[in-house]
This record gives C-alpha cells, structure tokens and sequence, in this order.
C-alpha cells in the first residue's frame, strides 16, 4: 500500500474559483463536490465546495475547500508550498502563472547557491516557492 503527502488548503468561499485557477495553471484533472451535492440541508452553503481535488500529470495533488458557517478555519503559523526540479521552462511556467495578480516577494533569479529561486503570493493568498535546480557541471 501507498501514501503520499499532499497540501490541502481551506477557503473561507471561494476554493472554487481557486481550484480552476490551478487547474489553469498545472493542467490535470480537478474534481469539485458541493456541499448540496453531499446532502446538506444548508442551501446557503449548497453550492460551496465541500471537497476539491487537483491531480496533475506531474504527479502533484492540491485539495481545497470551503470552510461553512460555524466551523473554523484553521492554519499553523505559516505554510508555503514548493516546487522543485529540473525543468526550468515548465517551473517558469508555473511561477509565471502563480505570480501573475499575486505579490512576489523574491523575484525568480539565480541565487548564491546556484539554483534559480522565486517566492511569491498568488491572488488568493497562497504562498509559493518554486527553485529550478542548477545544471549539472
């Protein structure tokens, strides 16, 4: 049997519109459930994502939701989700993409340590990290 890791992020009401923006930006398959769709009497909430899922070609799974009236959305101190590797065009892409109405807090350049490196906050809050690994010597 198998497990993996993956980031699963709370919206407060728009993991919806979230979601289709990552699925613009990784390509994939997403899958979204209502909570309307799961048997809620709540017709405020009938339409708001329940459970959202992203699994891209790359491997990568992002899942989502709306947090309902009453219950709270949580977090750690702070998480940033990252991406890594090889493939410097498609990790432009990405950062690209991520980036665009969002905020940069470290533009994507070579660092010290060889590697390209770029941080930023995309238009729904979520923090990134995208590092393009140096060519071997």
């Amino acid at each position: 049997m198998t497990s993996r890791l993956n980031p699963y992020i709370a919206f407060t009401d728009n993991a919806r519109a979230a979601m289709e923006f990552y699925h613009g930006v990784f390509g994939g398959k997403l899958t979204i459930a209502t909570f309307g769709e799961a048997g809620s009497p709540d017709a405020s909430i009938a339409d708001k994502v329940m459970h959202a899922m992203l699994e891209t070609d790359d491997g990568y799974t992002l899942m989502a939701s709306d947090t309902p009236p009453g219950m709270s959305r949580t977090y750690g101190d702070s998480i940033t989700i990252s991406l890594s590797g090889d493939d410097a065009d498609r990790l432009r892409g990405y950062w690209d993409k991520l980036s665009a109405g969002g905020s940069i807090s470290v533009p994507l350049e070579k660092q010290m340590w060889g590697d390209e490196f770029g941080q930023c906050k995309d238009g729904f809050g979520i923090s990134w990290m995208v590092n393009i690994a140096a060519p071997s010597a």
